[in-house]
């Protein structure tokens, strides 16, 4: 039976509307080019990505907790951070301990219909933080009200706060104890921030790396890494 052509709906594998191929492949590039013109910050903004990543690296290995924060796509780049941490990212070590606080929905859901939620954060990082444990926010506007509440809720715990957000100066950045700010647009901001946390990520398992073992750490197994 030969298919009978719907109005409005173009077959699979037929014709594209002539030149807009050419108008995507504009539009797309111009994406890479915004990325490009950004990345120089990023590499500027390598040493102090080094001390956080091994200021870091040695408070987990000391027992220390690192939570983590975010909003909308900032909250997966969060949540990777400590998927990596727990997990692993290029080697096999011990696991270390990473919270993202968005991640309990219920903690999250109960708090911000009981207290408003700009206080979804902080009151977590109130049960969860102690003295000598890091937050790190990632904001790309830098001005979301409960990452500034976890930050001063960070700060009254006796607790390190850094931000990596997007243009500044901006609130978030403020209220926090360091902070990166990168240049571009929210979907620029938020690459970098991918760029960052897999930063971080490798300066941790140097300093994991040249730790002592855990006593109840397992002999490492020798699997491939598995990119997701």
């Amino acid at each position: 039976m030969t298919p009978v052509a719907r109005p409005g709906r173009r077959r699979s594998g037929g014709p594209h509307p002539a030149g807009r191929v050419d108008e995507i492949t504009e539009v797309l590039a111009a994406h890479v080019d915004r990325l490009d013109r950004a990345l120089p910050a990023l590499r500027a903004a390598s040493p102090t990505f080094a001390r956080w990543g091994e200021d870091l690296g040695r408070r987990l290995v000391a027992g220390n907790r690192l939570l983590a924060a975010g909003n909308g796509g900032s909250a997966a780049e969060a949540q990777h951070l400590t998927a990596e941490l727990v997990g692993r990212f290029d080697g096999d070590r011990r696991p270390l301990s990473a919270i993202a606080l968005h991640a309990d929905t219920s903690s999250l859901s109960a708090i911000g219909n009981d207290y408003g939620f700009a206080q979804v954060y902080a009151r977590q990082v109130r049960a969860h933080g102690r003295p000598g444990d890091i937050l790190i926010t990632f904001s790309t506007s830098g001005r979301s009200e409960n990452l500034v509440q976890a930050a001063v809720a960070a700060t009254e715990m006796g607790m390190t706060s850094w931000a990596v957000t997007g243009p500044g100066p901006n609130p978030l950045a403020e209220a926090c104890t360091d902070a990166v700010c990168l240049p571009g647009d929210t979907a620029t901001v938020q690459e970098m921030h991918l760029a960052v946390l897999h930063m971080l990520c490798r300066a941790v398992e140097r300093v994991v790396a040249d730790a002592p073992p855990d006593p109840g750490e397992r002999m490492p197994v020798d699997r491939p890494r598995v990119v997701s």
